[in-house]
């Protein structure tokens, strides 16, 4: 390349590089701006998403291949791009859901009918960096769990409908991890307060295995592991580790213990290891990874050779339920509602995303997990099934799970950008 053709491909990037600099210069602007209640856009108009159309009928029709217990239907509640976790709202007729992009969507159901009737961007005059995880505090705060910053957003539920709102930091950017662990892989962090007050978050290690040199310090920050704090971002400390990368928790409504998943090392085959589900009781328990992952070991393996000489962790904590391998599971919650048949009350449904490291799909289902015990899970069985067709063709792939106020449940789909509604009339 000439000297003359070399000088506009270099402006063209410096152009950009500058564009993207004066975009990360508003967005920290604006953030500032609304910690101190100021007005952040001109604009007070947010587009909607549509809700009819081609993709809704597509949509539609895929959802009938779907196979259900008797009883039970599932249809389109919204269309809301890239859907991940959801929190439904203490107080109101609607719920916000996460991203791995750069938005957070406020989906409302104005007349409280079958579907929703709104759905539109959440604070835009922010900037979300992978906003996967959403969850409520107590006196009804919406806490949105970035990649690598936690924010706060008073009273959410009825102040979302402009593009500014009140925010608060729980954790600054760069502070949940350090910056050098930041990783485009395992980056999708889920959050819960407990009923100790205490917010809950899952850090996945962003290696499929990580290196010698790394176990020790991802174990002391809670990288592969959950961290807790104050719901103002004080007294932080690490509640367990030994996880590899889980993408979906819940407390137990009765005896407000933690339950979780994880997800499995890819690279060891198609049958090994197995996906689990967790069961954390007390502070500082070790789930095994990278030692163990289910009783599969991993340590030594041809996915971790470096690690032949890790110790063996001490007591750690084997799964509740280990699922088939690779199906990913990721959001999870308990069944607290009214609407379905008893045996489903006060267990667990639990999203399956679906498997990309194997030869033959699998996954893409939700399974339901009863408690046989206060402290034991039962045996899994599939509830929702065939959003993967006879040909190994994705039609959705689950990502989360939600009980809305009428018992019904939600399933969010980030392959279909789209959330269902899966309800029970007695046959």
């Amino acid at each position: 390349m000439t000297r003359s053709h070399r000088m506009p491909a270099l402006l063209s990037l410096a152009v950009a590089a500058l564009s993207a600099a004066t975009a990360v210069a508003a967005a920290e602007s604006n953030l500032d701006k609304l910690k101190q209640m100021k007005v952040a856009s001109s604009d007070l108009n947010i587009p909607l998403v549509p809700q009819t159309g081609p993709v809704a009928d597509a949509i539609r029709a895929n959802l009938k291949r779907v196979k259900l217990p008797p009883g039970f239907s599932i249809a389109l509640y919204a269309i809301v791009p890239d859907a991940r976790h959801m929190a439904v709202a203490p107080s109101t007729n609607m719920l916000f859901v996460g991203t791995r992009k750069t938005t957070v969507w406020a989906v409302t159901n104005r007349d409280s009918g079958p579907m929703a009737t709104e759905v539109k961007a959440f604070a835009p005059s922010l900037k979300f960096h992978n906003p996967n995880g959403v969850c409520w505090t107590p006196d009804g705060v919406l806490v949105v769990a970035e990649h690598n910053r936690v924010l706060a957003f008073p009273a959410a539920e009825f102040f979302y409908e402009g593009p500014d709102v009140a925010v608060g930091e729980i954790v600054p950017q760069g502070q949940l991890v350090p910056a050098e662990e930041e990783s485009y892989n395992h980056g999708a962090r889920t959050c819960r307060v407990g009923p100790d007050g205490k917010l809950y978050i899952t850090l996945g290690q962003p290696y499929n295995v990580p290196p010698m040199e790394k176990v020790k310090m991802y174990r002391d920050l809670g990288i592969g592991g959950i961290v807790r704090m104050n719901t103002n971002g004080s007294q932080r400390e690490v509640y367990a580790v030994g996880v590899r990368n889980s993408v979906g928790q819940d407390f137990n409504p009765k005896d407000g213990t933690l339950w979780f998943t994880d997800n499995q090392t890819d690279g060891l085959g198609n049958d090994v290891p197995p996906g689990e589900l967790n069961h954390a009781t007390k502070t500082g328990q070790d789930f095994g990874y990278p030692y163990w992952n289910g009783h599969y070991k991993v340590a030594g393996s041809s996915a971790a050779p470096d690690l032949k000489n890790l110790p063996e962790p001490k007591d750690a904590v084997f799964p509740q339920v280990e699922f088939p391998a690779h199906q990913a599971q990721l959001g999870m919650t308990f069944y607290n509602g009214r609407m379905f048949p008893e045996k489903y009350r006060g267990g667990m449904f639990v999203a399956a995303h679906g498997s990309w490291n194997r030869s033959t799909p699998t996954g893409a289902l939700i399974d339901f997990v009863p408690l046989a015990g206060p402290d034991k899970a039962g045996k899994p069985e599939v509830f929702a099934d065939g959003f993967l067709d006879d040909n190994g063709i994705y039609r959705g792939r689950p990502v989360d799970v939600a009980v809305m106020k009428d018992g019904s449940l939600l399933i969010s789909d980030d392959f279909a950008g789209a959330l269902y509604r899966v309800t029970y009339s007695a046959p």
